[in-house]
């Protein structure tokens, strides 16, 4: 059968940095070791990101002034937390137990599912694509999840239970969700909703699992270097109470303290170049702890293989030219992952040079 969405991306194999914690880490190679400044950091505990209260969202009442927030969240900060989100705490609760089991499986099991030479999905790590690049303080598991057909047969299909039918529940139950904000974003921006739907119906969802392990001196590794994300829309939950997930605003990082119950959402960027520039793609960056672990899972979703992106016609006036480049969702993907993950270069090589 004829894969549905092939990314045709790959990254150079790396070890497994779960593994390498074990070891003394005195002699860890310099590929990891990249300094992080704590001048940039944010400490002010009330500078938060906004949150959104989807009961609120939906409801006849005050569905306008939490609309007006999503709006603001949206072109001011790239990042909220959604609470009373409908998806159930027994699900969630199931999801962060049974990734916590995963990582956890012995080297010979996770063999199975580690990345090739072919393929980038699996265990590993992604964007290598040099052998002196610097590496990551941290192990993935990445693949496609939806269409169906556009899954690898060595991944999902191959998880065991009861693993594979959790995932299955809550990549619908993610699907579900990335709609409905999809569809109060739209709303926000006065978008009509068939447009938005045309894009987004039956889009790529793919699911990122990740593993920080602790380091002794976290202050010369990073987690996740910093990026902004490639997708439409984000949905992170946090697996453990360990947090590490920092934003860039204004020129500092700020830390992200993720609620009880609460997903963060952040915009990708294919939604600031549909929107021209409107809503905003903001990067981050993981850091890592001295003492614990941390775990978190990702959900990405983005419009359908065949479509087309490019900032929409409504947002380009005389005073707002179009900023970016229209292209083929399956292109922009093998572009996206054939560069190294450096801050918010990709969105970059997108925009349109205008003359002065």
């Amino acid at each position: 059968m004829e894969k549905f969405f092939n990314q045709s991306g790959t990254s150079l194999l790396v070890p497994s940095v779960q593994e390498l914690s074990k070891e003394s880490l005195s002699n860890v190679s310099q590929r990891y070791i990249q300094p992080q400044y704590e001048e940039q950091m944010v400490s002010d505990d009330t500078l938060q990101i906004p949150v959104i209260d989807m009961k609120k969202l939906l409801s006849q009442e005050s569905g306008s002034s939490e609309l007006a927030k999503l709006h603001l969240a949206c072109k001011e900060w790239g990042f909220f937390q959604i609470i009373n989100h409908g998806v159930s705490s027994s699900l969630v609760e199931k999801i962060k137990l049974e990734i916590k089991e995963f990582f956890n499986l012995p080297m010979s099991e996770k063999k199975k599912f580690w990345q090739s030479s072919e393929h980038m999905e699996g265990f590993g790590q992604l964007f290598v694509v040099s052998e002196d690049q610097k590496l990551d303080w941290s192990d993935i598991f990445y693949m496609t999840t939806l269409p169906t057909k556009s899954r690898i047969p060595h991944l999902f299909p191959q998880l065991s239970l009861p693993l594979r039918e959790t995932l299955e529940l809550y990549s619908e139950k993610m699907k579900d969700l990335a709609m409905v904000i999809i569809g109060e974003m739209g709303k926000g921006l006065e978008i009509e909703e068939r447009e938005m739907r045309e894009l987004f119906e039956d889009g790529i969802q793919m699911m990122r699992m990740n593993y920080y392990p602790p380091f002794p001196e976290p202050e010369n590794v990073i987690g996740l270097t910093n990026h902004s994300d490639g997708g439409a829309l984000t949905i992170l939950l946090q697996l453990n109470q360990v947090e590490g997930l920092q934003i860039r605003k204004d020129g500092m990082w700020i830390p992200v303290k993720p609620l009880p119950n609460a997903f963060v959402v952040n915009v990708g960027d294919i939604m600031e170049i549909v929107t021209n520039g409107t809503y905003r793609s903001i990067e981050h960056r993981a850091i890592v702890n001295s003492e614990k672990e941390r775990l978190s899972f990702a959900t990405f979703y983005s419009p359908r293989e065949d479509a087309v992106i490019g900032p929409w016609p409504c947002f380009i006036t005389e005073q707002t030219p179009p900023q970016f480049k229209s292209i083929k969702v399956n292109q922009y993907f093998k572009d996206f992952f054939s560069r190294k993950l450096e801050g918010k270069s990709f969105r970059d090589a997108m925009r349109i040079k205008h003359p002065n």
